[in-house]
């Protein structure tokens, strides 16, 4: 018997697009018991899957004069929109594996890694970001990924203009404590 089963559009863009409609076991074809958007179980075979958010592994990359290097993204979401290098963890990686891959991918640049800034998520997110202060080693490129580079000085990031909340909510972790030095005598 299939429980809280979700009904496909019923509340927006869907938290877990696997389980949209979902009545049957996928290993025996027999009712199923759904707890969207979290897991589906059977009673009949054993089956059962736990769906949960993925790892994002992001650098935000400083220049040596402390500059934040941001890009342009190339595709959706966040089209033309500012962001930091990022992307999905992959089994058999570290989120520092990740997190240097993905900039190099993005940026063509290596990157050497500094402290964790912090960890991005909300409930209503499939993602959860693990978010790294990195020193750039190299002058970044532009690529599909990123249509635009460029460096930006802390005090004049385009807020107005980022991609994702957690990039800004990174960015002025990562910032703040420079934010507070000037502000002090």
């Amino acid at each position: 018997m299939t429980a809280d089963r979700h009904v496909p559009g019923a509340h927006g863009a869907s938290l877990n697009p696997a389980l949209e409609g979902v009545r049957f076991c996928p290993s025996c074809g027999k009712d199923a018991d759904v707890e969207f958007p979290r897991s589906i179980r059977c009673s009949h075979c054993g089956y059962g899957a736990y769906y949960n958010p993925k790892p994002v592994a992001c650098t935000i990359p400083r220049t040596a004069d402390g500059d934040v290097l941001l890009l342009r993204r190339g595709f959706a979401p966040g089209k033309g929109l500012w962001t930091f290098p990022g992307g999905f963890v992959d089994l058999g990686e570290s989120t520092e594996q990740a997190a240097t891959r993905e900039t190099m991918e993005e940026l063509c640049i290596d990157v050497e890694l500094g402290p964790l800034v912090g960890v991005y998520s909300r409930p209503d997110d499939r993602v959860v970001l693990v978010v790294y202060e990195a020193r750039a080693l190299g002058e970044p490129q532009t690529t599909p990924e990123a249509t635009e580079v460029r460096a930006f000085a802390p005090d004049a990031i385009p807020y107005e203009e980022l991609a994702f909340w957690s990039t800004e909510a990174a960015l002025r972790d990562l910032l703040a404590p420079v934010d507070a030095a000037r502000r002090s005598p």
